[in-house]
This record gives structure tokens, sequence and C-alpha cells, in this order.
């Protein structure tokens, strides 16, 4: 009996301590899950920028075409032998720099048949000069008539003109001789030599002996809708009357590569053409710019950006933040407390990875720039990369897309 009566308390003591075991991993289980539904989300991972005032350019964009600025072709005036060339194809060469070279000998025989003409009839005025003089002084005394006297004036008045007209034919033979030596009419970059040495050239041959285009500077030929055409010619009015009396301003020109990505170079604008092609419903305009890195080239097509004006203290933020809903454009602000909520906002123009605002938007606030679709009004954000709500500013702040 006493053996069974401590095995039952055996059995009464290890329920009792099973059941305390359980009654205390049921409280511990929901201690830990009411935590667990007590913790607040983290917050959620975005990039931001500030808001802006900054003053930004007017631009019109265009597609262009950069065309020689002026563009020769160079041809014979005379007829003959191409007997050499002074330049290889594709160089550089400078105004009046000899690049062909014509057989001459016609033309210098020419010449000395010319020059030897003159003295011939130099000789004979000098000669019908000595005899006027004797003339006159005959005729003083009485021993020749008044008529021998005028026939021999009238002799010297002919060979006078003679010799005029010999000097006229030495100064033909002398251009004729220049045509032999063909020089460049400007400075620029030659093309294919059409015409090798040794062959017969033919005067004004419609090919030529070779293209000289210059390519510094250089024209940039572009099209801007018609309806600019207003904006265009106040912005040239507005231009003449800033300039100064003693120099002329134009409006500047920035012609970049057709990716938009690389700018080969700033102009001012030259020409805006007197017609508008009603075919396309376009404006031809036309820039001159330098071009001594030759970045441009006769053919090549460009992005062009043509800079009416600035918009003054305009509030600019990245093209990124700006959202398309279904109550039109928005983006997200961060407020104080690190928490963003939606914001309507209306743009006027976005370019070079910025959105010029019009409405909804004030200088100084932080918008998000990326991670939007991760939002909804309200979360709690922090800076992709720093862990802390409402930091890393200035890292969003330097997203691509900012104008230089």
């Amino acid at each position: 009996m006493a053996i069974f009566s401590v095995r039952r308390s055996f059995l009464w003591w290890s329920l009792a301590a099973l059941l305390a075991l359980g009654a205390w991993f049921w409280w511990a289980s929901r201690t830990t899950a009411g935590a667990t539904g007590n913790a607040a989300p983290a917050p959620v991972q975005v990039r931001t920028a500030l808001v802006e005032a900054r003053d930004m350019p007017i631009r019109l964009q265009g597609l262009g075409t950069v065309q020689a600025w002026a563009s020769v072709t160079v041809r014979a005036r005379i007829d003959g032998r191409l007997e050499s060339v002074g330049f290889r194809e594709g160089d550089v060469v400078r105004q009046g720099q000899l690049i062909a070279q014509l057989d001459d000998r016609a033309q210098k025989a020419q010449l000395a048949q010319a020059v030897a003409q003159r003295a011939r009839d130099q000789a004979q005025l000098d000669n019908a000069r000595e005899d006027l003089a004797r003339y006159v002084e005959l005729a003083r005394h009485g021993a020749i008539d008044r008529k021998a006297l005028d026939t021999q004036r009238a002799q010297v008045a002919v060979l006078q003109a003679t010799i005029q007209s010999d000097e006229a034919q030495i100064q033909a033979a002398r251009v004729q001789l220049d045509y032999t030596r063909i020089t460049a009419p400007l400075a620029g970059r030659t093309g294919a030599l059409r015409v090798d040495p040794g062959n017969l050239v033919r005067a004004n041959d419609a090919e030529g002996l070779v293209l000289i285009n210059q390519i510094d500077p250089i024209a940039v030929s572009f099209t801007v809708p018609d309806t600019a055409f207003a904006d265009v010619q106040a912005a040239v009015r507005a231009a003449a009357g800033r300039a100064a009396p003693d120099r002329a301003e134009a409006l500047a020109v920035e012609v970049y590569d057709r990716s938009r990505a690389a700018l080969l170079g700033r102009g001012a604008l030259v020409l805006v053409d007197n017609h508008i092609d009603a075919a396309s419903g376009t404006l031809r305009l036309k820039a001159r710019l330098d071009n001594a890195g030759q970045a441009l080239w006769p053919g090549q097509t460009v992005d062009v950006r043509l800079i009416l004006g600035d918009r003054p203290g305009a509030l600019v933020v990245p093209e990124s933040a700006v959202q398309r809903g279904a109550q039109g454009l928005f983006v997200y602000v961060v407020q104080p407390d690190g928490r963003v909520r939606l914001q309507t906002v209306r743009t006027t123009v976005a370019q070079d990875g910025l959105a010029v605002v019009a409405e909804g938007l004030s200088a100084g606030q932080r918008v998000v720039i990326d991670g939007q679709y991760k939002l909804r009004p309200g979360l709690e954000v922090a800076e992709a990369g720093t862990g802390a709500a409402g930091q890393g500013v200035q890292a969003g702040a330097e997203a691509p897309g900012n104008a230089s």
C-alpha cells in the first residue's frame, strides 16, 4: 500500500508540472504575438530630390542637317591639259593656294606675241611723233601746207590708239595665262579629285576638278513647327533690342548628336527663312557655329535647340518625379514627419531631364524621384541607402537629368 501511494503522488505531481509548463508556453506565445502585431512597418526605401528655383532657358527643339558654310566646285576656265595638282584629297587648303596647274605654253606664247606687237607699234608711234615735230617746225616757216600737218597728227593719234589696243591684248593674254593656275577660292577641306593629271579638262566642266567645303565655321539648317514662328520672331526682336549699338546680338543655338547626349557645338542664329513650308508646316532656320574641332560634318543629322530666352526663378524637379494618374499629373511630397502625401501638379515644359512646375509645389519641398510604385499616401519613407527617414536629400538631388 505504501508503494502504491507513492506512485500515485508522483503521478499527481508530474501532471501538475506539465499543466504549469503548458500554461507558461501559452502565455509566452500570446505575449510574443501581441508584440509582433503592434510593431511598426519599416520605412519604404526611395530616392528624393528638392524642388529648386532657378533660371531655366526656354528652348525650342528641332531636327537639323549640317551644311558647309560655303561650298565651291572648282572648275577650269579654259581648255587645257592638267599638268599637276597641289593638294592631296581630303587636305585642308587655304584661300589662294595653288591646287591645279594646266599646260600654259600656248598662253605664254600668246602673251609674248602681244608684247611684241606692242613693241612694234610703240616704235611706229615714236617715229610718227618725231615726224610730227618736224612737220610742226616746217609749217611754222610755211614749208608745208596745213593738210600735211593734220594728216601727221592723225597718224600719231591712230598709233596711240593702237598702243592702247596692244595693252588690252597683253592684259587678256595675262588673264588667260593666269587661268592655267587654278587656286583655292576659299579656305576649306577638299573632296575627291575628279580629274587625274594628264587628262584634258574643259572650261566649265559640270563635274569640275574638286569640291571644297568650308567647315570652320559651319552651318546647321533646321526646322521648327510653324506654330513657333511668333515665339521666334518675338525672341529675335528682344535680342535686337538688347544689343549694343556697335554690335549685333543673335539667339543662341546648341547642337547635339541624335542621342541628345553629346553637345557638338554652340553657335548663333543667322537666318529665319522668308516663308513657311505649307506642305510640312515647318519654318526653316539657319545657325552659324565655330567648328575648330570638326565635331560637325556636312550632311550630318543633328538635334538642335534654339534658346529663345530664360524663365527666371522657375520651379524645377527631376522629370522622373512627375507621375501620371487618373487625376492627372502628381508627385509624392515628403512631409516633415517623413511620410508622403500625393500632390497634383501642373507642368509647362520638360527639358534636359527637368520638369518646370507651374502649380502645386514650392521651392525647398522634397519629392520622390524613384520608388513611387511602392508608395501610397501616409507611408513613411527613407532615403535609399541611409535607412533613416528624411535623409539623403543631396544624393537624390543629384539624380540624372539636372540641367547644366
